[in-house]
């Protein structure tokens, strides 16, 4: 793992009473399956294990005051995986789906979900929907499960959108701007992301928030994604804390 504790002006930053939290975290959920061969099992054993650990961080960063949080859940490529991983995970994704509507009903948490959905079943986008539906009126998080999710796939889209746009005369050339490009990716609305965390120990971005992340600070962390806990969260929010985001400045 990383080293996160420092010093700042002689002054030990040890938790996160003494810093600003950011605004939006991302977070890719990696190493489900290597933490179940670890261990011995399937790697639908890791799967489960990461969806549980993703429910004990989701409600610790609403806890604490993160306004919006986006998991890396399940990419565009991760269908080329064997298909009983993939039908594992289908029916992982059903569960948690199901269960979602009880489990954050107290919880003040927004739910959305980012990606391509018509690539699921049926049923899987009907409770997608009603997930988002129930809980469209909350005040609390913002929570984007990027599910079927690619940044190329995303990016491609909203290219299409705005020549769509351009074609019917809602827009012209000259109107395109970052602005316009933002306001059509899944994320519309929300803030960029502060700060993305990459449990596992991989220095990749994986095809994650490529528009979004031009300014986004990454902390890479040794760890496998169903072992990562609140206090490693915490670490990594105080690290966030004490880097100096010029944005491109000085």
């Amino acid at each position: 793992m990383l080293p996160f504790i420092s010093k700042k002006n002689n002054k030990s930053i040890l938790s996160l009473d003494d810093i600003k939290l950011p605004s939006h975290v991302g977070i890719i959920m990696d190493g489900n399956g290597r933490w179940a061969k670890k261990r011995g099992l399937p790697r639908s054993a890791g799967h489960s294990a990461g969806a549980n650990n993703f429910r004990t961080i989701t409600r610790y960063c609403n806890k604490i005051g993160i306004k919006y949080l986006t998991v890396y859940a399940f990419s565009t490529e991760n269908w080329k995986r064997p298909e009983d991983e993939v039908g594992a995970l289908m029916k992982l994704f059903k569960s948690y789906l199901q269960e979602a509507i009880a489990d954050f009903k107290d919880e003040n948490i927004v739910v959305k979900f980012i990606g391509d959905r018509n690539a699921f079943s049926p049923e899987l986008q009907s409770l997608i929907d009603e997930n988002e539906k129930l809980s469209a009126d909350r005040t609390g998080m913002v929570l984007n499960i990027a599910m079927n999710y690619g940044s190329r796939d995303e990016i491609v889209r909203a290219v299409k959108n705005i020549a769509v746009d351009v074609k019917d005369g809602c827009l012209t050339i000259d109107d395109i701007n970052e602005k316009v490009i933002s306001d059509n990716m899944y994320t519309a609305g929300q803030p960029d992301p502060d700060l993305v965390i990459r449990p596992s120990g991989e220095y990749r971005i994986s095809n994650f928030l490529l528009w979004q992340s031009a300014y986004t600070e990454y902390i890479i962390m040794d760890v496998l994604w169903p072992d990562f806990n609140t206090g490693m969260l915490d670490d990594a929010l105080i690290e966030f804390a004490r880097r100096n985001r010029r944005f491109g400045g000085v």
